[in-house]
């Protein structure tokens, strides 16, 4: 499984989308949170989705195609970003657009800082992308910087607050000590998003 992803295209537009030709997987978080380096362990290739410490620097949906089955597209992320109101604007209008156009989407990646209290943003996004009712995961990052009785605590805070319901995987993940990898790869299996 996961054998090979490459990235295939960026979109800066909406009318550069690519044909709905696979099914689709879309990673969504705030800036900084770590999505490239989250595709980067994912699939254990450490160039393929470029690194980089501003926030905000994704600024296009960048299409990976895996082993030429469906498309993982990281989206540009919200929050922190320091770019002008209308870098962000255009950026908001291409997420959502793109949100809301008939793609094949068969799961959402939901990335969240650990660290952080969530706050209306991210209520936003979980209650948007809950809207939806396509299936998703949640992906708490960065748990190596937090010790594990804290990580506990930081797993039933996202819980409560963006009130996610038992059904939905909630994955403790860290890039650094490459936890929850493989707990991701097995649910794409468990969760048989590719059997229609």
């Amino acid at each position: 499984m996961f054998k090979k992803a490459e990235l295939v295209k960026s979109v800066h537009d909406l009318k550069e989308l690519p044909p709905p030709k696979f099914p689709e997987i879309p990673i969504l978080g705030r800036s900084n949170v770590g999505k490239s380096s989250f595709i980067n362990i994912l699939f254990r290739q450490k160039k393929l989705a470029r690194v980089s410490s501003t926030p905000g620097f994704t600024k296009a949906l960048n299409f990976y195609l895996v082993d030429h089955k469906f498309y993982l597209v990281d989206l540009p992320g919200y929050g922190f970003a320091k770019v002008s109101k209308e870098i962000r604007k255009n950026w908001q209008k291409l997420v959502e657009g793109y949100l809301k156009s008939p793609r094949d989407f068969r799961l959402f990646l939901l990335i969240f800082d650990i660290r952080r209290i969530p706050d209306h943003l991210d209520i936003m996004l979980w209650q948007f992308v809950e809207s939806l009712r396509i299936p998703v995961i949640v992906i708490l990052n960065k748990a190596d910087t937090l010790f594990e009785r804290e990580i506990e605590i930081k797993r039933k805070t996202y819980q409560n607050i963006l009130q996610i319901p038992n059904s939905i995987p909630v994955v403790i993940f860290s890039c650094k000590k490459d936890l929850g990898r493989d707990t991701i790869r097995n649910l794409f299996k468990e969760m048989e998003i590719f059997s229609s």
